[in-house]
C-alpha cells in the first residue's frame, strides 16, 4: 500500500478555492468589495511567480473568519461550495482518485489552502486524510491566527513528516500530483512526481527532469 498524494486547486479541482473565496465573499457583499478583489487579485499573482509571503496572505485571507461567528461562516461556506466548488470538480480527477483506491493506496491531501475552506472539498472528493493549513479555533471561534506550519512550497514536507510519523506511514512508492512550481520541493521528495496541467516553471522541470505530464481537463 502506497501513499497517493495530491495537491488541492488547479489540480483536482479546475480552479484555485483560496482565490475563488475571495471573489465569492465580495460578490456576496460580506467584505470591502473593491480592495479585497484588489489584495485577492494581488495575493493570486504573487503566488503564480512564487514570491507569496505566506504570513501576509494568510493574514489577510483569515480577517473575515475572525471577523464573522462560525455558524455564519459555516452558511456561507455552504453557499461557496455550491457556487464555486461544485462548478469546477473535474471528472477525470475523480477517476484517478478511484484508480489509486482500488490499488489499495493511501489517499492524501495536501494544500496550502486553509482547511476551513478545503475540508468538505476533500469529503466531496472522498479523499481521507487532509494536511492543510490551520487557522486557529479557540472557543469555537476564529481568532485570525494560524496554528502551526502553513503548508506551503517547503512546509508541505514539513506538515507531511509529521503526518507521517502520527499515521506511522513511509514515503516508499509515494506518487505526488501537482500543478504548481510551489510544490517542486515535495515533487522532488517522492519517489513519482506527476505535474498535473502544469504552469510554466513546472512543465519546464517536469520536461527536464522526466516527469510524466498529465491532464485532468479532458
Amino acid at each position: 500500500m502506497a501513499l497517493a498524494i495530491f495537491d488541492l486547486d488547479n489540480t483536482l479541482i479546475a480552479g484555485d478555492s483560496d482565490y475563488l473565496w475571495g471573489e465569492f465573499l465580495v460578490r456576496h457583499h460580506h467584505v470591502d468589495g473593491e480592495l479585497y478583489r484588489r489584495e485577492n487579485e494581488r495575493f493570486y499573482s504573487e503566488y503564480a511567480e512564487g514570491r507569496l509571503n505566506i504570513e501576509e496572505w494568510l493574514e489577510f485571507q483569515f480577517r473575515p473568519l475572525a471577523a464573522n461567528p462560525a455558524t455564519v461562516l459555516e452558511q456561507w461556506r455552504e453557499k461557496f461550495i455550491a457556487e464555486d466548488i461544485l462548478p469546477i470538480m473535474l471528472p477525470q480527477a475523480a477517476e484517478l482518485i478511484e484508480s489509486h483506491r482500488q490499488a489499495g493506496d493511501t489517499l492524501l491531501i495536501i494544500t496550502a489552502t486553509n482547511r476551513f475552506i478545503t475540508e468538505p472539498i476533500s469529503v466531496l472528493l472522498e479523499i481521507p486524510h487532509l494536511i492543510a493549513t490551520n487557522p486557529q479555533v479557540v472557543d469555537g471561534e476564529y481568532t485570525g491566527a494560524v496554528e502551526g506550519i502553513a503548508s506551503y512550497q517547503e512546509g508541505k514536507i514539513t506538515r507531511l513528516n509529521e503526518w507521517l510519523r502520527e499515521h506511522k506511514l513511509s514515503m516508499a512508492g509515494s506518487t505526488f500530483y501537482s500543478d504548481s512550481h510551489n510544490d517542486l520541493a515535495l515533487l522532488g521528495h517522492v519517489d513519482h512526481p506527476v505535474a498535473v496541467n502544469p504552469d510554466d516553471t513546472l512543465r519546464r522541470v517536469a520536461t527536464e527532469r522526466g516527469w510524466p505530464i498529465l491532464s485532468l481537463r479532458g
